[in-house]
């Protein structure tokens, strides 16, 4: 989908991206990471043109984006940001149908994709159409940001730390939002975030850069089991390795089917994470499990947490 090879950037004498491949899959959610000043801003910026690279060449599917306009490539590349950007005198509507609008959509058309991504996104239409910016919570400004970005069906969906400045509960609930909406639509996006609870969270492909270079990618899994140097082990923290590990595992793929247990059941779905905070909770060893529709689903045992390797 997007392919970058040998970009270079340099503010000064600071290489902020050296020489620096990378292929992000159609489809995926690609999440990059690292420390400040790793490159990772800098590189989302140069995908959309915000930030010209010095040399190199970054393609979206099999075209040099140099040979798009620079606002019709924008077009196909929504765009959020921590801060949501959004108009303070327009309403949330006008806010959303901001690239439809450039692009001459017909009303009907604005105003029924508006509905859309408003239901999508938790946003009551009937309360929230009207409402300015400043009306709306911090979550809620950043769910009208993100609809805003998604409003013309872009190819690609750029993310730039577009929930670091939301309280716990709020990020925790957007990045839910996120991921269904990345499962509804198979859209490609990519994700610039500093924590890395987040990036397990959500990522399909992680790259972690450090100085303007990508030091790995693959999958969650594939970072937290196999680390390419002390660098990869240090972000990750190795003492949390085990538990980011039940993090990416659900309880369904450790459910014995057939055994059954006392007290209430836990859901399938939960991480295997979330399974060990109800062990330790309920001072059990067995716990019975229950399918998405609430059909028994079998048991899940103590030990079976401790198969999964890191």
């Amino acid at each position: 989908m997007i392919e970058i090879s040998q970009v270079n950037k340099r503010f000064g004498a600071t290489a902020a991206v050296d020489d620096l491949s990378l292929h992000i899959e159609a489809g995926a959610l690609t999440v990059l990471i690292g420390t400040s000043g790793s490159g990772k801003s800098t590189l989302l910026r140069m995908i959309n043109r915000l930030i010209e690279p010095d040399s190199g060449q970054i393609s979206l599917a099999g075209e040099d984006i140099r040979r798009f306009k620079s606002e019709d490539l924008r077009r196909r590349m929504g765009y959020a940001i921590q801060s949501t950007g959004l108009f303070p005198h327009w309403t949330v509507e006008q806010n959303i149908a901001t690239v439809p609008q450039l692009l001459k959509w017909p009303r009907a058309r604005i105003r029924d994709r508006v509905t859309e991504l408003m239901t999508l996104l938790h946003l009551d239409p009937e309360l929230f159409r009207q409402r300015y910016p400043h009306q709306l919570s911090g979550g809620q400004q950043q769910r009208v940001g993100v609809a805003r970005a998604l409003a013309a069906d872009p190819d690609v969906l750029l993310m730039d730390e577009p929930f670091g400045a939301l309280d716990p509960v709020t990020r925790g609930a957007l990045q839910d939002e996120l991921a269904r909406i990345q499962a509804l639509s198979g859209k490609t996006i990519v994700l610039v975030t500093h924590d890395i609870e987040e990036a397990l969270r959500l990522g399909t492909q992680l790259v972690l850069m450090n100085r303007g270079r990508v030091v790995q990618q693959g999958r969650p899994w594939e970072l937290l089991s196999q680390p390419a140097d002390d660098f990869v082990r240090g972000f990750i923290g190795h003492s949390d390795r085990g538990l980011r590990l039940l993090a990416l595992d659900r309880v369904a793929t450790r459910a014995r089917p057939g055994e059954r247990a006392d007290g209430a059941p836990i859901a399938s779905t939960l991480s295997l994470r979330e399974a060990l905070s109800a062990f330790v909770e309920r001072k059990v060893d067995r716990l019975a499990v229950v399918d998405e529709h609430g059909a028994p689903a079998g048991t899940l045992h103590f030990s079976d947490l401790l198969e999964v390797q890191a």
